[in-house]
């Protein structure tokens, strides 16, 4: 099992929208004195990540904004990307590439969340 960890300058913030624009179930919240996330952990399916407040995670990672640019991208297997992606714009998500079929196979969109990490849901599954 993998677990990709982000770290967010408002964790609390991002939280909320990963759960709202996604559908992310919480399934750990440990907050800091301070109200930071120290460690959350967000189930999608079987898929896992975690998150933090960059301030609080002791570990030097940048933000998307604080690079400059994205670094890398989030892609998640799902059933339906067109409803997926009406949740996800709906919560206020910005477009990168709405629904479409690759030609490859799988249909799938991008959306760029407020902090600029870039996520990717659809029906490609790799290997099959």
């Amino acid at each position: 099992m993998q677990m990709p960890y982000l770290r967010y300058d408002d964790a609390p913030r991002a939280l909320k929208y990963l759960v709202e624009a996604f559908g992310f179930e919480i399934v750990m919240d440990h907050r800091e004195p301070s109200g930071e996330i120290g460690h959350a952990e967000l189930r999608l399916g079987g898929d896992w990540i975690s998150i933090s407040s960059i301030a609080s995670s002791g570990i030097p990672m940048k933000t998307p904004r604080q690079l400059g640019g994205v670094p890398l991208g989030l892609y998640f297997v799902i059933e339906d990307p067109d409803a997926h992606f009406a949740r996800a714009r709906a919560a206020g998500m910005e477009v990168v590439r709405a629904p479409e079929t690759q030609d490859y196979g799988g249909r799938d969109y991008t959306v760029r969340d407020p902090e600029g990490f870039l996520w990717s849901f659809g029906t490609y599954k790799p290997g099959v």
